[in-house]
């Protein structure tokens, strides 16, 4: 993660800590009111309050500013399909996999098709016949 998105989401964690404590505390206060209340008065009424409006929109933006800083510090995305993400590493090689800082990202493997394209089943019976053929040329002479 770089640093930008770190900053952003350590503060949207502050932000969420704070609304988080601001609830506890409105919560707090409205249950010692509601005792003090029903001290005071013989009668229980079932009052409920909901939190304050800028508690919640805090909480919301808080939110998203911790989304926002996760989504800063994602890598890049890779192609969905294999043969566009194949041509690539084929194409760029491990330049084409370099982060930020300049170093090969860890999920770089190389050419993934490159142990099926080296298994004997998929060698060329014809090109090898007419190489030897003129291999055997060349020595015949």
């Amino acid at each position: 993660m770089t640093l930008v998105s770190k900053a952003t989401t350590a503060f949207g964690l502050i932000l969420l800590f704070h609304a988080c404590y601001s609830a506890h505390e409105v919560s707090n206060l409205q249950s010692y009111r509601a005792a003090s209340l029903a001290s005071l008065t013989t009668s229980q009424s079932g009052t409920t309050t909901s939190l304050p409006i800028d508690i919640t929109i805090e909480s919301i933006v808080a939110t998203f500013i911790v989304c926002l800083g996760m989504v800063l510090g994602t890598s890049r995305l890779r192609p969905i399909q294999w043969r566009v993400w194949a041509g690539q590493i084929e194409r760029e090689g491990e330049a084409g996999f370099k982060n930020s800082s300049g170093e090969v990202e860890k999920d770089y493997v190389g050419n993934p098709f490159k142990l099926l394209e080296s298994r004997p089943g998929f060698i060329d019976i014809i090109q090898q016949r007419r190489e030897f053929d003129e291999w055997a040329k060349a020595k015949g002479q």
